[in-house]
Order: structure tokens, then sequence, then C-alpha cells
């Protein structure tokens, strides 16, 4: 069975649900996912692919995924690996794909990512902190679309069992 490493960085748990529905629909295709948080993942050993994800800040990927592309770059390099974001708090991810920001474009290219998705973001109305609480008055709200994400992750996984590892 294919071993597919998720992992993400998610700051208010958005992100840790994409995570998990990726890894839903790659089990739903034959795979066995293992959806972790990137700063709790000690090796990549035993995965024949990875699928990383952050959340966006002020276009920033989230430190973590960051931290984990740095970290595991050489062993990122021998095997299939996809990215993603998540963060426009509003429906442009929706409406069009949405090209990875500067950080995110200079990871894939490094590691060789095969692919990459914007998702929409989600931030509470009643977000705590001074600049979170500003933009949920703003454009608090969930942009996710479980849809959109359902159909990437199964394309990830066609290529994966097409390709191969």
């Amino acid at each position: 069975m294919v071993r597919v490493l998720v992992a993400y960085a998610s700051e208010r748990g958005g992100t840790a649900e994409i995570a998990d529905w990726i890894g839903a629909e790659l089990r739903a295709s034959g795979m066995e996912p293992d959806v972790r948080s990137a700063g709790s993942v000690p090796s990549v050993d035993g995965y024949d692919a990875v699928v990383l994800g952050g959340a966006l800040y002020a276009g920033r990927w989230h430190r973590e995924a960051r931290h984990f592309a740095q970290r595991f770059a050489e062993e990122l390099a021998t095997r299939p690996v996809w990215l993603f974001s998540s963060g426009p708090l509003d429906h442009t991810a929706e409406e069009k794909d949405v090209d990875p920001v500067p950080g995110v474009a200079k990871v894939a290219r490094r590691l060789g990512a095969r692919g990459h998705a914007t998702f929409g973001g989600s931030l509470a109305p009643d977000a705590r902190g001074l600049l979170a609480s500003k933009i949920a008055k703003r454009a608090g709200g969930d942009y996710r679309d479980h849809d959109h994400v359902r159909a990437w992750a199964g394309e990830v996984a066609r290529e994966i069992l097409t390709v191969g590892t």
C-alpha cells in the first residue's frame, strides 16, 4: 500500500482540517495517509509521497511549513511532493487558480514539487489577537471549499497511482 504523509502547519485549525480532507480522499483512493502537524514529524522515512500544506499569513507560508521543507529538503527531493496553501479570506480560490505566493513558489522549485493548490482560508469572526481580530471584523468567515480540496486530492492520488512513486 502507498504511504503518504500529509503534513500541515496551522495556527487556528482551518488548515489542519483541509489536511484531514486530503487524507480522507487519499484513503478513499486506496492509499494509507498519515495526517500530522509538520512540527510533529520526526522523519519522512517510510513515506512514498508527501503532501505539505501551510496557512498563509500576510503573504507568507506558516513558519512550521517552511521549517519542515528546509529540515527535510534532501529527503523530499527524492520522492513525489505536492504543496498546498490556505488563506485567502474571500472566494478567489474558488473562482480561479491562485498562484503560490513567492516564498511557496521558491519552496516548490527547490523540492521539485509536482503541484500546488491554494484553497480559501477560514478565520472565525471572533478571532483573538490584535491583528487577527482586526482582519476578522473585515473578512472573517469560512472560505474553504471542501469539493475543491477533494478534487485536488483526487488528482494527486491519480498521479501517484499512475506515475508511481
